[in-house]
């Protein structure tokens, strides 16, 4: 009979893992085929089952087979990973370090800012046993659950593997190093203790969640669920290849991704500098490009207090304590919650929002508790019109739940321009951000950028626009130069109580800011403004 599946950590079809099955009638051996399925010549019940591969780690789970119910076995690579738990933190607290190796490593701690800096030695790790420092993945859709690593083999005192964060906040990255020389990166975002500066700057860990596939789903990769049956060929499978549309989102109800797991594409090469090119897809975008900026404000003077979407989700961010608040290059998804506190801080008591990204703020999110969040999607595609009942298009996913993003960004993102760039050519040179770069009407800048995936300027890979849910009051700055209108537009608005709202529109301009002279100084005009 059919017992059920097998998958590697990105849900992939594994063949040839072999499984001997345990039960009350003696041992049965099976090994699963191409597809993944794994047929045995058991009964229905209990069974301890005991599989593994060649380059995969071998496990024991308990399980029962069930006509017609398929189990879905997982397994993991023999590889480098880690993560650390919490993954968002104040200085002086706590959070244990999670990493799967197969052989001993070595772990040391890094602060990301204006260089790379070593903060110190955590140790070498290794244990008696063989293998004794591989992790264990559970079965089925761990991606919603969480992926428990520590949660074998730990309890001991002496194993216990905690960290304290440092006094100074920013972005930290664990570096691990196992004795064949591989290397992985990940991070960990430590904010003050209590507010120090007059900005703060959020990392965008909603966002980087969202793009997460570790365990094999994302926000983009089987965003509701997990298909029956593993994947054998994505470009012949995958609804992102498949659907001409791009229709990712055609359901009301998503299962939740969970913060709790090793996060891949937010790794950092070693030999990766501040000033230099980010060559990876994903780190375009994610938190690669996010230091970029935080290095760039470290040169040029300007402190700043370091938070995560999440802490501020959950009321660990004294906004308040604040004059200027800086999102960048992607904070796609937000919470209700997260929203109207920005927005009644902006438009209520005075506060400055810089927006310094791209497609920014554009759909919900709900935490289910402090690591499972549901994207709430809708029935979407980027590419097609949707309307309400009144004949209203919809600006967002978030407009569709709640309100236009317009309404706080003054811009919101649009399909045309998305994976291009193109330098901003200026509309009113006479707006103050401008001052001390010497452009004018019509001139254009933003040509440097250090964003390999989509390259050629300041206003790429995904940008915003004025709508007609916009502050009635915005300014248009500046516009891309992007084919079919498709150039994000920079605004600039205040609000009653004082508050003040500067958007770029552009998921590029981080990346552009170590590298172009403009953008830098158009960057430095406003945080020195918001700051008086």
């Amino acid at each position: 009979m059919l017992v059920g599946y097998v998958s590697n950590e990105r849900y992939v079809a594994l063949p040839e893992v072999l499984f001997e099955f345990r039960g009350e009638q003696g041992v049965v051996i099976a090994r699963s085929t191409i597809s993944g399925a794994v047929f045995a010549d058991v009964a229905p019940g209990k069974y301890e089952v005991v599989l593994g591969r060649e380059g995969y780690g071998s496990k024991i789970v308990n399980m029962e087979v069930k006509d017609g119910v398929p189990h879905h076995f997982r397994l993991l690579s023999d590889c480098l990973l880690g993560y650390v738990w919490p993954k968002c933190v104040k200085s002086g607290e706590r959070a244990e370090f999670r990493v799967h190796a197969v052989e001993e490593y070595e772990l040391e701690l890094w602060r990301y800012g204006a260089e790379k800096e070593f903060i110190r030695r955590i140790g070498t790790f290794d244990e008696h046993g063989p293998r004794a420092t591989m992790q264990v993945t559970p079965d089925g859709d761990y991606t919603q659950t969480g992926i428990e690593w520590n949660k074998y083999g730990y309890h001991s005192k002496a194993l216990t593997q905690f960290v304290d964060a440092p006094e100074r906040s920013g972005l930290y990255y664990f570096h691990a190093r196992n004795k064949s020389g591989a290397f992985f990166a990940f991070p960990w975002v430590v904010a003050p203790s209590s507010p120090r500066a007059k900005v703060a700057v959020f990392a965008s860990d909603i966002n980087w969640n969202a793009y997460n596939s570790f365990g094999g789903r994302s926000n983009y990769i089987h965003a509701d669920c997990f298909p029956t049956t593993p994947t054998v060929n994505s470009r012949l499978e995958l609804k992102r290849y498949t659907e001409e549309e791009h229709r990712s989102y055609d359901t009301e109800t998503y299962a939740p991704l969970s913060l709790e797991r090793p996060d891949p594409y937010n790794h950092i090469d070693e030999n990766e500098q501040l000033d230099g090119p980010i060559n990876g897809r994903q780190g375009c975008h994610l938190a690669a490009a996010e230091w970029r900026l935080l290095g760039w404000m470290e040169r040029e003077g300007f402190d700043y207090d370091f938070y995560s979407e999440t802490q501020f989700h959950f009321g660990d961010v004294p906004l308040d304590d604040y004059k200027v608040l800086i999102i960048s290059t992607h904070p796609e998804y937000w919470s209700k919650q997260m929203y109207d506190t920005l927005k009644s801080w902006v438009f209520e008591r005075g506060g400055r929002l810089m927006y310094l990204g791209g497609n920014g703020l554009n759909c919900e999110v709900e935490f289910l508790d402090d690591h499972r969040i549901v994207y709430q999607n809708t029935h979407w595609s980027h590419s097609e019109s949707q309307f309400d009942e009144n004949g209203r298009e919809y600006e967002s996913r978030m407009d569709k739940r709640q309100e236009s993003e317009a309404n706080l960004l003054g811009v919101v993102f649009t399909f045309p321009g998305i994976m291009t760039a193109a330098p901003y050519r200026v509309i009113d040179a006479d707006h103050w951000c401008f001052e001390g770069t010497g452009l004018a009407n019509g001139d254009t800048f933003g040509e440097k950028s250090l964003h390999m995936r989509v390259p050629g300027g300041a206003s790429g890979h995904e940008t915003d626009k004025v709508s007609d849910q916009s502050p009635a009051n915005v300014k248009r700055l500046a516009k891309g130069t992007n084919a079919n209108e498709g150039g994000a537009e920079i605004v600039h608005f205040d609000t009653p109580s004082g508050g003040e709202v500067f958007s770029v529109g552009s998921i590029t301009w981080p990346a552009c800011i170590m590298v172009d002279d403009a953008v830098a100084k158009i960057t430095a005009n406003v945080i020195r403004r918001f700051v008086e």
